[in-house]
Order: structure tokens, then sequence, then C-alpha cells
């Protein structure tokens, strides 16, 4: 059970630090395993997440101006957290959603 456990970890942990390759390689190779699915879905949410932010940013640019610059680092650092909680929750064994958006990774179906 304990390497079983570890190799969940190990998956979830892939999950977020490659992004939407780690959620396409365990919805293939680890389906089964709700740990590592649980994982890359609050990646796949995370990626999303951070695309839509990117998109509303850029169409923001030209309003903006010089605030862009500041926009697109708190842009950065917030990403940055989630995706370092992500990492911590998976390689401590815990199930828990990740601030903000961790909820509609539990709504999503696979």
């Amino acid at each position: 059970m304990a390497k079983s456990m570890g190799d969940s970890k190990l998956w979830a942990f892939l999950a977020y630090f490659l992004g939407i390759i780690g959620f396409i390689l365990v919805l293939v190779l680890k389906k089964d395993d709700r740990f590592a699915m649980y994982h890359a879905k609050q990646s796949l949410v995370l990626f999303l997440f951070s695309i839509a932010l990117y998109v509303i940013a850029m169409i923001l640019t030209p309003i903006m101006f010089l605030y862009v610059f500041y926009l697109f680092w708190v842009i950065y650092i917030l990403i940055f957290v989630f995706w370092i909680i992500g990492i911590v929750n998976a390689v401590t064994g815990k199930t828990k959603p990740l601030p903000l958006i961790g909820g509609l990774a539990e709504k999503l179906k696979f």
C-alpha cells in the first residue's frame, strides 16, 4: 500500500510540475488512481485559470498602459503560489482544493 501511495504522490506531483502535459499523462496512464486524478484536475483548472488571467491582462494592456507591468507580476505571483500549494498538497498526500479555483476542479468528471 505504501508503494502505491508513493506512486500516486509522484503522479500527482507530475500533474502540477508538467502542467497540461502532466494532466494528460495522468488522465491516460493513471485514470483509475483517485488521488493522482484529483490533483490532475486541480492542475488542469490552475492551467486554464492562468491562461484566462493572461488573456484578461492582454485585453487590459491598451487601457492600463504602464500598470500592466504590475498586473503581470501579480498574476505570476498568484499562479506561482497556487502551483506551490498544489505541489505541497500532492507530495504530502492531501486532497485539499486550491484556493479560489479548486472547487471548479472538483466538479470535473473524467
